[in-house]
């Protein structure tokens, strides 16, 4: 530096001193400095004592000469000790020349700079919040400094400015965000660990209020979770526990709209990603649950996108169970905010004051809630949805029905979609379908396909959500007005037409179905007949449940109805048998099992009428319809039909489990019949026919050593009962035309017998050659 060079009101021995290498030289030169100012300050001469600061700042602390920065650094570090609390008038000439020197490449002459500065900021106090920005600014810079020294400085000024903006209520913080904002996705960890330290600080002071402004910062926060130091993500962790304790505290005053979106992104963490982001998609699941739980009703325009990251954590397995709790959380929380007004359409929601009703629940949604309540307790799609700010007019709130269809049918689509989130989705249609179900039934065309292949699904569970879902499909009074579902042909029809009776609707007793129930019926079929795998592993276990679900009467009635019509005659039969084997054995057919067994009404018979003509496809299972029904003597006349019909293995082995049957406590009736010999012939006689059909087996045997069990009549007859005619009990059943079904057998064995004839010569036509 240019000695020779008028630096006044400094002496050349200041100048001097501040030029040279010597630390203590230049201390000295700075205690000149401040006596100085001391005495401009004393004398109120504000110019010179400008014209001193900007001498140390433009001729030292901006020179190229490393001593002569040094040496202007300690210089305006005294003048800021001169002036005092009369600093605040002169603190940009101070601070601006030190905040450039900090990114000096000397690591000695950063460390100067920032204790320079640090001795400014302790006189000024709360005068340095006004640039506060550019402090910050310089500071998050030197927290990722290399050198220790810098750093161990830098870390001294942090604590004095926080204990500043603390004690101070002058911050401006709408200033102070956006750099905020700017500098929290720093990747450095000194830097991040800097920021967090901030925010911590910010959200403690009473008097500001970063909640406002949490939407700005939040993202970054999540992204600083995810730091690869456990200390850092300890210390964001705190945070968000804090922010997550003032949204509780005050929700009404929280702009969940704008966090939505950043809660749903980090919720969606693949499996593939690294462990540190399992604890990013915890969290962000936790503050989604509470979300629901404090914004109510307001969610539901937005129930999709919430719905998009919440469904896949459901499958999660025991090592992400906290996060898997917590998505089961917010599943059941948003489910329950779903209720009957969002059935309603916008403009009856908008006219409706009060709504009238005393607000108790149908036993099936009650059912529903209760079964919420207890889930509660123990527990990157496109088109999606967030939340807007909470509002007290419940009927602004509109229901996302279609986004969450959408949602709900890409799941059930989806290959890889777990069993746990499947059920889920099953669950949301059922819901969907119990509160809204006018508006569900716009979209049961698309949904149908799929709920029918879910069927297949390897678990037990779905199917039966997935059955549930079908049944209320089928049985719901809001299909009744909806035409859209019906097939083209003529068979899809509420009332089921049942050929040869003289009744052609259901039972009283029987609830009526809509539309949808006996196309449900057909696809249920079509899908046995194309997937006879699910037929033999799963027919009986549906076909149960569906009785269960819907009437039992119903299921019969119609399956009957559409394999009178079957063209697949071997599918037939085997339905056919199936369906008896169910009827005959299952639980859940016990009241349809009585009902067949007492033939008083015109409803029963018109249902044995309606099941027998299909039962014909299957010779055997017409028979044990005639047994179940007590049609004894019907029953012998068929039996001495089978002498024309072709005998094979099959047809052995199905009278063998007849046998098997009979012996069951199902037939417990008909073997204590077989006491009353003279008024049970045919029942008698029937027997000895399927003993007469049977080979020397282990059934032959069974059934021989029944009937040898029978007494002989005369040792049964009483003195109190005169020997009287024989007679069948239902050889006066006026509703029954049993010649006409005894011809209609016979037209369906010839069918039968034709096919198979076909069949065989396909196979062994007698021109092929060896």
């Amino acid at each position: 530096m240019n000695t020779e060079k008028d630096f006044s009101p400094l002496t050349p021995n200041i100048v001097r001193a501040l030029n040279d290498k010597l630390y203590e030289k230049r201390k000295v030169a700075a205690l000149e400095i401040e006596k100085l100012v001391r005495e401009f300050v004393a004398q109120n001469n504000s110019a010179q004592i400008r014209h001193v600061i900007q001498t140390l700042a433009n001729e030292f602390a901006l020179s190229l000469h490393p001593h002569s920065r040094k040496g202007g650094l300690i210089g305006l570090a005294a003048c800021s000790i001169a002036l005092g609390k009369d600093s605040g008038l002169y603190l940009k000439e101070l601070i601006d020349p030190v905040l450039t020197c900090f990114n000096d490449s000397d690591s000695r002459l950063r460390y100067y700079a920032c204790e320079a500065l640090y001795n400014i900021v302790k006189v000024a106090r709360g005068a340095v919040l006004p640039h506060f920005n550019v402090l910050f600014d310089g500071l998050s810079k030197l927290a990722a400094d290399p050198d220790p020294n810098v750093k161990s400085g830098s870390e001294l000024l942090d604590r004095l400015l926080k204990d500043i903006v603390t004690e101070s209520n002058k911050f401006d913080l709408v200033a102070f965000v956006p750099l905020l904002r700017e500098r929290i996705y720093s990747n450095n960890q000194y830097a991040r660990q800097f920021i967090i330290s901030w925010i911590h600080v910010l959200e403690s002071v009473p008097d500001i209020n970063l909640l406002d402004y949490l939407p700005e910062i939040l993202d970054g926060l999540f992204q600083i979770l995810g730091d690869s130091s456990k200390e850092i993500r300890r210390m964001c962790e705190v945070v968000l526990g804090e922010f997550l304790k003032e949204i509780k505290k005050n929700p009404s005053s929280v702009k969940f709209a704008e966090m939505a979106n950043i809660l749903v992104i980090h919720c969606q963490v693949s499996d593939e990603s690294k462990s540190t982001n399992d604890l990013i998609q915890l969290t962000s699941m936790t503050w989604m649950r509470e979300f629901i739980q404090l914004a109510g009703r307001v969610v539901l325009p937005y129930s999709s996108g919430i719905l998009t990251a919440v469904l896949p954590c459901l499958s999660y397995d025991d090592r992400k169970k906290s996060t898997k709790e917590a998505a089961s959380a917010c599943n059941h929380s948003l489910m329950k905010l779903v209720t009957p007004e969002d059935d309603e359409d916008d403009e009856e929601s908008q006219t409706k004051s009060s709504p009238p009703g005393d607000g108790t629940p149908s036993k099936k949604e009650g059912d529903l809630n209760d079964s919420l309540n207890e889930s509660q307790d123990s527990v990157g799609f496109s088109n999606i949805s967030f939340f807007t700010p909470a509002s007290s007019d419940r009927s602004a709130v509109t229901l996302d029905l279609d986004g969450i269809v959408q949602v709900l049918d890409r799941h059930l689509h989806d290959s890889s979609t777990g069993m746990m989130t499947r059920i889920a989705v099953l669950k949301w249609l059922y819901h969907l379908y119990i509160k809204t179900p006018r508006k569900m039934f716009k979209h049961t065309d698309s949904l149908f396909p799929m709920l029918l292949k879910t069927l297949s699904d390897e678990s037990d569970e779905v199917i039966l959500k997935d059955l549930e879902v079908l049944a209320e499909i089928a049985s719901s009074p809001a299909g009744q007005t909806d035409t859209s579902g019906l097939c083209d042909n003529s068979d899809s029809k509420t009332v089921l037409h049942i050929p040869g009776s003289k009744v052609t609707d259901l039972s009283p007793s029987t609830p009526s179905m809509n539309s949808y129930f006996y196309k449900f019926m057909i696809n249920l079929l079509k899908r046995f007949s194309l997937e006879r795998k699910l037929l033999e592993m799963r027919g009986a276990f549906i076909i149960r449940q569906l009785c269960l679900l819907l009437h039992a009467e119903n299921i019969f009635h119609s399956m009957a109805d559409i394999l009178l019509k079957e063209e697949d005659l071997k599918f037939a039969s085997t339905m056919v048998q199936t369906l008896n084997t169910i009827l005959l054995t299952s639980a859940e057919l016990f009241q349809l099992r009585n009902q067949l067994k007492d033939l008083h009404t015109q409803e029963s018979c018109a249902l044995f009428c309606c099941l027998y003509r299909s039962w014909c496809h299957n010779p055997v299972a017409t028979v044990s319809l005639c047994f179940l029904t007590q049609n004894y003597r019907h029953a012998y006349d068929l039996i001495q039909k089978f002498g024309d019909l072709e005998v094979t293995v099959d047809f052995l082995m199905e009278v063998d489990k007849l046998v098997q049957l009979i012996e069951s406590p199902i037939f417990t009736y008909l073997r204590l019949q077989l006491l009353d010999v003279e008024h049970n012939p045919y029942l008698i006689k029937a027997l000895y026919g399927l003993l007469m059909l049977l080979p020397q087996s282990q059934a032959f045997q069974l059934l021989s050593h029944r009937l040898s069990c029978v007494p002989n009549p005369e040792l049964m007859r009483t003195v109190e009962d005169p020997k009287a005619p024989v007679r069948d009990k239902r050889l006066a059943q006026p509703h029954i035309d049993y010649s006409e079904l005894l011809q209609h057998f016979d037209r369906v064995q010839s069918k039968h017998l034709e096919v198979r004839h076909k069949r065989a010569g396909r196979f062994e036509h007698p021109d092929r050659k060896l």
